[in-house]
């Protein structure tokens, strides 16, 4: 039996017949009392963290208009009404009435923290349900290393007449450079030696006439000064 109704409320009797004129069929009685009120499919719903959950709240004929909530147990607050249109939603939750008997209560997107007892309720009838969220089970993420490939070595290029006479323009260019710098050291180094190899007796004139201007500086007469080499080699130089 299914949409009960208050008027399907009686006696009802089912029996199995034996059969035969003389043999009486087996029968029981039961008693239905259909009541207006509520019930839940399941009371009880289990999802997990981040996935949805949905409740299905079932009202007799006489609350088909009365007001349909979706509350937490303990807090006031966390009500959401079906409203007038039959349907609400909020970032939550989503309800929605169809007006013919049942309203249905959708949480989303589950957290650890909405686990707890809730009740639909429809009128003044109640009706507590409870929701369990389990933790995501852990993903393991596979990392694949990509295949190392490895260059192969280019062949070396053979030697064509155009690449040999290429090397020797420049090995020739290389020789005349290198033949003009070694000249020019040798240039500079004949003159430094040429002005190194001087005689030791044009050296010492030399000097002698650099101290001959100095004592001209300081007025001293040498008009009548002789000057005596003692010899060569010597390197004093008298004067009278």
């Amino acid at each position: 039996m299914s949409n009960l109704r208050e008027e399907d409320s009686g006696w009802y009797m089912c029996g199995v017949e034996i059969g035969g004129l003389w043999s009486a069929d087996v029968v029981t009685h039961k008693n239905i009392n259909v009541i207006h009120g509520m019930t839940v499919e399941d009371s009880r719903l289990s999802g997990e963290e981040g996935s949805s959950v949905t409740v299905e709240c079932q009202y007799s004929e006489r609350y088909r208009e009365s007001e349909k909530k979706w509350c937490r147990s303990g807090d006031s607050s966390s009500c959401l009404l079906a409203g007038s249109e039959g349907s609400n939603e909020n970032s939550s939750v989503d309800i929605k009435d169809d007006r013919s008997g049942s309203f249905t209560i959708t949480v989303k997107k589950l957290q650890m923290r909405d686990t707890g007892w809730y009740w639909c309720s429809a009128g003044l009838q109640k009706m507590p349900v409870h929701v369990q969220v389990v933790p995501r089970p852990m993903t393991t993420v596979s990392v694949t290393s990509q295949p190392q490939t490895v260059a192969n070595p280019l062949p070396p290029k053979p030697i064509t007449k155009e690449s040999w006479s290429g090397h020797n323009h420049i090995l020739g260019s290389l020789l005349v450079c290198g033949s003009v710098i070694l000249v020019g050291l040798a240039i500079v180094a004949r003159k430094w030696w040429k002005r190194h190899k001087q005689d030791p007796v044009l050296r010492q004139l030399n000097g002698m006439n650099a101290r001959r201007n100095e004592y001209s500086n300081v007025g001293c007469d040498l008009q009548n000064a002789t000057v005596v080499f003692v010899n060569k080699d010597s390197q004093d130089v008298h004067m009278y």
